[in-house]
Order: C-alpha cells, then sequence, then structure tokens
C-alpha cells in the first residue's frame, strides 16, 4: 500500500513538475512542446504496449483484455466529445470566466481514469507494473501541468494562483488511484479488466491528443525522433522493473 501511495503521489505531482517552469517563463517554444509531447507520447505507448496489455492478458485471458481496452477508449472518447479542450493559444481570452472554470472541472475529470490506472497497475501481482505506469502516467502529466499552467496565465490567473490549481488538478489523480487500488484489491477480477482499460486510455490519449499535437507546427522530423526515444527509455524501465 505504501509503495502505491507513493508512486502515485509522484505521478500525481508531475502534473505540478510540468506547471513550475511558468514561474519563471510565461511560454515555452513551440519546437520544444512537440518534442515533449512526442517523447511522453513514446513512454506512454511502450508502457500500454510491454506493460499493461500483456499483464491484462495474463491476468484474464484475451476477452478480459478486448473488453478492457475498449471500455478505455470508449471512456476516453466520451470524456473528450463532453468536456472543453484546454487551447492555449487562444489569444482571445481575457479573464478567468465561465469557460475557464469548465476547462478546470473537465481537467479534474480527466485525472480519473488516469489515476485508476495507476492503481490498478499496483493491484497487479506483479509487482514492477505499477511503478512503470506511475512513470509513463507522470511523464504525460508534466506537459498537461504546463498547458494547463498557459492556459491559466492567458486567461490572467495570477501565477501563485494558477499553480495551486494544477496542484488539486493532480491530487484529484490521486484521490482516484487509491479508489483503483482499493476496489482491485478486493475484487480481483477487476485486475486484468482495470489494466486494459489503462491502455485503452492511454493509447487514445497517444493517437487522437499527443501526435498530432507534436505534429501541428513543422517539427514531425524531431517529435517523431522523440517518440522513439521516450518509447526505447520505457523499454529498458520495463526491463528493470518488470
Amino acid at each position: 500500500m505504501e509503495a502505491a501511495l507513493l508512486g502515485s503521489m509522484i505521478s500525481a505531482m508531475a502534473t505540478v513538475l510540468g506547471a513550475i517552469p511558468l514561474l519563471f517563463v510565461k511560454t515555452l517554444s513551440e519546437k520544444w512542446k512537440d518534442i515533449l509531447i512526442a517523447f511522453t507520447a513514446g513512454i506512454m505507448v511502450s508502457a500500454s504496449t510491454f506493460g499493461l496489455m500483456p499483464q491484462s492478458l495474463q491476468e484474464g485471458g484475451i476477452i478480459t483484455l478486448s473488453v478492457g481496452l475498449l471500455l478505455g477508449i470508449v471512456v476516453l472518447d466520451l470524456i473528450e466529445k463532453n468536456i472543453p479542450h484546454v487551447d492555449v493559444e487562444n489569444k482571445s481570452i481575457g479573464s478567468f470566466d465561465s469557460k475557464s472554470l469548465l476547462v478546470i472541472v473537465a481537467l479534474f475529470i480527466h485525472n480519473i481514469p488516469e489515476g485508476l490506472s495507476t492503481g490498478f497497475s499496483y493491484a497487479s501481482e506483479n509487482a514492477g507494473l505499477g511503478p512503470m505506469v506511475a512513470i509513463s502516467i507522470g511523464a504525460q502529466n508534466m506537459p498537461e501541468g504546463l498547458v494547463l499552467a498557459v492556459f491559466l496565465i492567458n486567461s490572467q490567473v495570477n501565477k501563485y494562483k494558477a499553480f495551486a490549481i494544477v496542484f488539486l488538478t493532480g491530487m484529484m489523480e490521486l484521490v482516484s488511484a487509491v479508489i483503483g487500488y482499493f476496489t482491485a484489491s478486493y475484487i480481483e477480477w477487476l485486475i486484468g479488466y482495470g489494466l486494459a482499460f489503462a491502455a485503452g486510455a492511454m493509447m487514445f490519449i497517444v493517437y487522437k491528443e499527443l501526435i498530432p499535437e507534436s505534429h501541428g507546427h513543422g517539427y514531425e522530423r524531431p517529435s517523431t525522433y522523440s517518440f522513439i526515444i521516450g518509447l526505447l527509455i520505457m523499454v529498458y524501465i520495463s526491463y528493470v522493473f518488470v
């Protein structure tokens, strides 16, 4: 339990870590944003393919893997369709309004399946899977925290208030991770579905959000190399932990 709490905390607080540069600078170049996002995509693809999916197959079989994977994709798809997106390049934003509040609420909701993924992974029989997923989710949380902080500052929110809001969104992920861990611990047959759900959610984020975003500003080539590097790094991490 202690390891699950620590890993979930580190993963959740990566959101805050991503926002820290905005305390010192207001913007990050499009090139570096694309490179970092592609790197994150590589990490998440690797964690899903070499960690979550094989373990789900081992825990519950092919039906469990298929159902959980599709469920993760559908849930993330519904979230994406029904909540607003953070548009950091929207220069028309002039104040913190109801739209800004809606975006924050949306990110709270968005962090729930990510936290559940971490919790399910720590509940697995594979002791190394939890740290692997926590690292991959944490890597995705860092640019997410940066994007949210930029959005809030563009909405004329004080930098320190923006930092506090980012912190609270990260804490939502920690809470959902604890819920996922205890649920899977007491209802063991859910673990296989939970791991596949996590893989589906992560793959949806990668293909729907991260890869298109990293290829939208003319830096496709460095982003592609960054993706491969991220994938390889997570392969090495999985070799150590799993």
